[in-house]
């Protein structure tokens, strides 16, 4: 009787271990009455993760991820750069039309000061012409007419900014002065005699007086 209780006993679970197989198969039982390993699962989620990238490990996929992120900042570093490009190619445009608006407004400077000038000498002229007309039968009276016209040049010239320099009895200074000779006087560095009147405006030269200075012997 222990026997064939025994085989009972062994073939009913037998049955129901048959049963839950195919019940397991058929997907009636439960997941919980599988005994599926953990690294299964494990390998299951890793399969899914790469399912992309077939026959690839977590380092290789790694690998590739930062190779497409340098991708996507070699892209943006090259769209900043044309981006700059464009911008300077703007500031360039921009520089030259700047550059041609001053040399034309420069030319212009430079012709309104011309025609400023040969404006105020042409009232010299005029003089000048008179003066020599009127001395054709007696030149000894162009003497004061050249002396009149002399200063009205240097009228002129004071209007234009201009101030005289390298006046007989003025002490020499070499910053507006040149010296042709050096005769003996009573003081040393004293112009005594003018060729070439200098010019000067403000502190800066623009031509020199060409004289002669004394020097104490």
């Amino acid at each position: 009787m222990t026997d064939d209780h025994t085989k009972n006993g062994a073939s009913t679970e037998t049955a129901d271990t048959d049963l839950k197989t195919i019940d397991a198969q058929t997907g009636d039982v439960d997941s919980a009455d599988l005994d599926v390993p953990d690294t299964e699962t494990d390998n299951l989620e890793e399969d899914a993760e790469f399912a992309g990238f077939p026959g690839m490990d977590g380092a290789m996929f790694g690998q590739v991820q930062e190779m497409m992120e340098k991708l996507q900042k070699a892209d943006e570093l090259e769209q900043e750069n044309n981006d700059l490009r464009l911008k300077l190619s703007r500031l360039a445009t921009d520089f030259e039309s700047y550059r041609t608006r001053t040399q034309q407004d420069v030319a212009s400077a430079q012709g309104q000061g011309v025609s400023r000038a040969a404006e105020a000498l042409m009232p010299v002229y005029d003089d000048i012409d008179r003066a020599l007309s009127m001395v054709a039968d007696d030149p000894a009276k162009l003497v004061p007419g050249m002396q009149a016209v002399q200063g009205k040049v240097l009228n002129v010239f004071s209007g234009l900014g201009l101030e005289a320099t390298g006046t007989v009895g003025e002490h020499f200074d070499p910053q507006w002065h040149e010296a042709l000779q050096v005769v003996p006087g009573d003081e040393d560095d004293v112009i005594v005699q003018v060729y070439q009147l200098g010019f000067r405006m403000g502190e800066r030269l623009v031509r020199p007086a060409r004289v002669v200075v004394s020097r104490k012997g």
